[in-house]
C-alpha cells in the first residue's frame, strides 16, 4: 500500500471544476494584484472565524512580520515564545532585531507552558507569541491574563490551526493579532504561498492593510515603512472555493484523528492530547516513540510516509547561537524533539489506510 501524506491532488480533483472556474475568472479580469477575489476572501474569512477584520498577506511568515510591525516592535525588544515550532516563529522576531525569549513547553500539548512565562518577563518584554502547535491552541486564558497583568501584546501564531477553537471561539479571534498560513499542506491551503492576519482592533486592521502594501495609504503616499506582503488574487480565488467546504474537511480531519487514536490505543506510543473545551485542526497527527529512526525507516519500506515536526528545537539551532542557550535548557522540548513522529493526515485518508498504518506500528 502506498499512502499519500497530504492528498493534495485528490482534494484538487474533488473541487476541480469550481477551482478552475475561479482561476479562469481572475484570468479573464486580469486583476492579479489586490483584485476582487482578495476582498471576497477576506469577507469570507471574517464570517468563518468571527474575527472583526481579516487581512490577507503573502504567507504565514509575512503575517508574523506584519503583526510585529503593526505593534511597533523595536530592536532589542523581547518577545516570549516557544522553542518547539517551525523556525518562522522565532526567525521573524530576530528579523525585526528583537530578541526571542524561549519558554519551556507543556509535556502533554507541546504548546508553551503558561506557568513558565512570568519568570521570563523583563522590562524589555513587549509581547507573547504562543503557537497553536499541530492545530491545537495554547492555553490562551492563562496567557492573556499574564499579558494583561504586564501590559503585553499577544500575537497568536496560528499557522497550523485555522479552524481550531478555544472554548467555543475561533483561535483566529484571540489575542491582539492572530495569524495563519495557507501553505498548500496546511489544513486550508492554497496552490502556492498565502496567509492572513486577524484582529478585532480597527486601528491595527487599518495599519496592517497599509503595511502590506509598503505603508501606503493612497497611491504613492506612504504613512509607514511597510513591505510587499500581498496575497495574490489567484491564490485568494482558490482559497475562497476551498473555504466553502472547509468545515466538512475539518470535521473529516478530526474524525481521522479519532480513528487513529482508537486504532493505536494500547500500543507503546504517546498519542496526541487535546485539552477539554478545545478543538484541533490536526495539521499533523503526531505520536511520540522511543525508536523513531528505526520505526520511520520500517514505515517507509511499507509505503507509509512520515515526517518529523520538529527534529531540532529552536534554541539549539545554529542561527540562534548568539542567545547563549544550550542542550539541557529545555528538557521537555528536547525530549519531544527526539521522539515526535507525524503520521499521514488529511481529510481523505481511508479507514483501510489508518488500519494499515496502525498495523505497522508494532
Amino acid at each position: 500500500m502506498q499512502i499519500d501524506f497530504a492528498n493534495l491532488q485528490y482534494q484538487y480533483q474533488l473541487y476541480k471544476t469550481e477551482i478552475d472556474e475561479a482561476m479562469q475568472a481572475v484570468l479573464d479580469k486580469s486583476d492579479y494584484i489586490m483584485g476582487s477575489a482578495v476582498t471576497e476572501l477576506e469577507r469570507s474569512l471574517e464570517s468563518f472565524t468571527g474575527a472583526k477584520h481579516a487581512i490577507t498577506c503573502g504567507n504565514g511568515t509575512d503575517a508574523l512580520l506584519l503583526a510585529m510591525m503593526a505593534l511597533d516592535i523595536q530592536p532589542d525588544d523581547e518577545i516570549i515564545t516557544t522553542p518547539f515550532t517551525f523556525i518562522a516563529t522565532a526567525e521573524t522576531i530576530a528579523f525585526m532585531k528583537a530578541k526571542p525569549v524561549f519558554v519551556e513547553i507543556d509535556e502533554k500539548t507541546y504548546n508553551i507552558d503558561p506557568s513558565k512565562i512570568e519568570a521570563a518577563i523583563t522590562k524589555k518584554t513587549k509581547a507573547i507569541m504562543p503557537v497553536s502547535l499541530y492545530g491545537q491552541p495554547a492555553d490562551m486564558d492563562a496567557i492573556q491574563a499574564i499579558a494583561d497583568k504586564y501590559d503585553l501584546k499577544v500575537i497568536l501564531d496560528g499557522a497550523q490551526s485555522f479552524g481550531a477553537t478555544y472554548k467555543g471561539k475561533s483561535d483566529s479571534a484571540l489575542g491582539d493579532i492572530s495569524t495563519t498560513s495557507f501553505f498548500p499542506a496546511k489544513p486550508l491551503g492554497c496552490f502556492g504561498d498565502g496567509g492572513a492576519l486577524f484582529t478585532n482592533d480597527d486601528h491595527l486592521a487599518a495599519k496592517l492593510r497599509s503595511l502590506r502594501i509598503h505603508g501606503q495609504t493612497k497611491r504613492y503616499h506612504h504613512q509607514y515603512i511597510g513591505m510587499g506582503g500581498r496575497m495574490d488574487t489567484l491564490q485568494c480565488a482558490i482559497v475562497n472555493v476551498k473555504l466553502k467546504y472547509y468545515a466538512k474537511d475539518l470535521a473529516l480531519r478530526q474524525e481521522a484523528a479519532a480513528k487513529y487514536s482508537k486504532a493505536l490505543e494500547g500500543k507503546d506510543l504517546i498519542l496526541p492530547f487535546v485539552q477539554r473545551d478545545l478543538t484541533s485542526s490536526y495539521a499533523q497527527y503526531s505520536i511520540r516513540v522511543k525508536n523513531r529512526d528505526t520505526l520511520q525507516e520500517s514505515l517507509k519500506e511499507h509505503g507509509v510516509p512520515t515526517a518529523v515536526h520538529y527534529p531540532m528545537p529552536l534554541h539549539l539551532q545554529e542561527c540562534f547561537g548568539y542567545l547563549g542557550l544550550q542542550k539541557g535548557d529545555f528538557p521537555i522540548c528536547e525530549a519531544v524533539s527526539d521522539e515526535i513522529l507525524s503520521l499521514p493526515m488529511n481529510p481523505y485518508i481511508s479507514d483501510e489506510e489508518i488500519a494499515f498504518v496502525a498495523s505497522q506500528l508494532k
